[in-house]
């Protein structure tokens, strides 16, 4: 019998956050031409992948750092926090990228993952949440299909997309060059406007089976228990980071309004309502990063005895994170409200204002998964499980 993978904790985590807060002012002033540009521009986005940040998500036995989940978590709070845009597009760029080097076997690997210490390897972008069309073929499936919000598309050099098998209903995951699609430059949004989160589209292109894995899988073929939580809840982990590091990021800036206003004749931030409203956001926050740290750190003891979660700890990852993305929320509109006009011309406040509006629009904090949430826990649902984001019976 195997011996079940162990949680991996990666000693190279102190380096790797180090050579973030070294680019934090580079990343922070190239928000704005990342705007203009629709994706991170080429000063931020290639030093923070020689930093190690996508190699965090990639599986130590491949040459990757792999990450524990609460140094992902961090990881992607201090990346969010010098510009959200570049937190999410990392985000994503490292959690599709290791979980296809995780749950892809041998020759898939030997194929994207030739030197990952040495920075040879794929980088894989897309999405899963609305599968495409695979027809079974000698050696694997002629796949077709339309997906949106491929995140990082730009640093990309492969897709990552979920398929359903015909005949069988079995809902797959593939890596394919990224040339094999059609992409669609239509990314005109409000907020997160520099993570090039395009649409793609491919008709009847051969993708060979040992290319692809089943989208429900806990069972890595490459990585320690990290990857044993399952494609979702991988997600799961940089949404929460992100968050938290959007939400340190806007109380930041309105303590450094409030500084540079206080004093100033009838300046709302010296009222005594400005500072119970700041106390109180400042609490949600930590309150927020405190409970979802803990979250993580109760599942990351059950994967280190070599055991999958259980549904209870499935279902708190989901609700952690909706709790964190709508505290988050909660307190921008504190941050709107009291930096008056400044919220609404161009800076960070307006930036990160609108980056967040736009993330919280994401499916993984959707009101469906939060009302899941309330099913199992309330006791109305006791023997349903977790698919994906849905709660069966």
């Amino acid at each position: 019998m195997t011996a079940p993978a162990q949680l991996h904790v990666s000693a190279e985590f102190p380096a790797v956050l180090e050579r973030i807060d070294a680019l934090g002012g580079v990343i922070d002033s190239n928000a704005d031409a990342a705007e203009r540009l629709g994706r991170l521009t080429d000063d931020v986005a290639g030093p923070l992948l020689a930093a190690g940040v996508v190699r965090a998500g990639l599986p130590a036995n491949l040459g990757g750092y792999e990450f524990s989940p609460r140094q992902v978590i961090e990881m992607v709070e201090r990346i969010s926090y010098y510009d959200a845009s570049a937190g999410w597009t990392m985000m994503a760029l490292q959690m599709v990228t290791g979980t296809t080097a995780a749950y892809l076997g041998t020759v898939a690997a030997n194929d994207l993952f030739p030197d990952v210490a040495g920075g040879n390897h794929a980088l894989l972008a897309g999405h899963g949440t609305r599968p495409g069309r695979a027809v079974p073929a000698e050696g694997g499936f002629l796949v077709s299909g339309s997906w949106q919000f491929a995140s990082g598309m730009a640093q990309a050099t492969h897709i990552h997309s979920a398929i359903q098998v015909e005949g069988t209903g079995e809902v797959r995951v593939l890596a394919m060059p990224k040339e094999q699609v059609t992409l669609v430059d239509n990314w005109d949004v409000l907020g997160l406007r520099a993570t090039n989160s395009i649409d793609y589209h491919c008709t009847g292109v051969f993708v060979p089976a040992t290319h692809t894995y089943q989208a429900v899988t806990t069972t890595p073929a490459n990585g320690g228990a990290m990857y044993r939580v399952g494609l979702v809840n991988m997600a799961a982990i940089g949404h929460t980071g992100w968050a938290l590091g959007v939400g340190r990021r806007l109380l930041n800036e309105l303590k450094r309004y409030a500084a540079a206003k206080s004093g100033t004749p009838g300046a709302i931030v010296d009222t005594a309502q400005f500072h119970a409203e700041y106390a109180t956001a400042e609490a949600k926050l930590r309150s927020a990063r405190a409970w979802a740290m803990q979250v993580w750190q109760s599942n990351e003891d059950t994967l280190a005895t070599g055991e999958l979660l259980s549904t209870e700890q499935d279902t708190l990852i989901r609700l952690a994170l909706n709790h964190a993305t709508w505290t988050v929320a909660d307190i921008g509109q504190t941050v709107h409200k009291w930096a008056a006009t400044t919220a609404i011309r161009r800076g960070p406040i307006d930036r990160f204002l609108r980056d967040l509006g736009t993330g919280t629009q994401h499916i993984t904090s959707s009101p469906m998964v939060l009302q899941g949430c309330g099913k199992w826990l309330s006791g109305a649902q006791p023997e349903a499980r977790w698919v994906f984001l849905d709660l069966v019976p």
